[in-house]
């Protein structure tokens, strides 16, 4: 069961690459589904947001084990699909995100630091 997740979060898609970038969003989900068929990664969902005046447009939550993310972020193919999306859309992050059993130990942890400090 998935414990931790990945949110790869971007903005808007670079002027003039419109075309691009649905050929890379395209290949990233057949890359993500390979890696879920393959028991790398437990499940992922791409969302993309409506206008809203902010600077992200859309997110893939990517969800599994700590230990296999940590162990697909640095892979070349990880590595390689990240360069490709940073290259036709503005502000890519990838960040390390809590879920399930992560994020329960996680908020007891911050839960017990607000005790010891207040």
């Amino acid at each position: 069961m998935a414990d931790a997740a990945i949110f790869v979060g971007w903005g808007q898609i670079v002027r003039g690459r419109e075309a691009k970038a649905l050929g890379v969003f395209n290949e990233t989900l057949a890359y993500y589904t390979r890696l879920q068929q393959e028991g790398t990664i437990e499940s992922f969902e791409p969302v993309l947001l409506g206008a809203h005046g902010g600077e992200l447009a859309g997110f893939i939550l990517i969800r599994g084990e700590r230990s296999k993310l940590d162990t697909l972020k640095t892979t070349e193919e990880f590595t390689r699909t990240t360069f490709r999306a940073n290259l036709i859309v503005d502000n890519l992050g990838v960040v390390d995100a809590s879920i399930g059993a992560t994020l329960t130990t996680g908020m007891a942890t911050f839960a017990a630091q607000i005790a010891e400090l207040t």
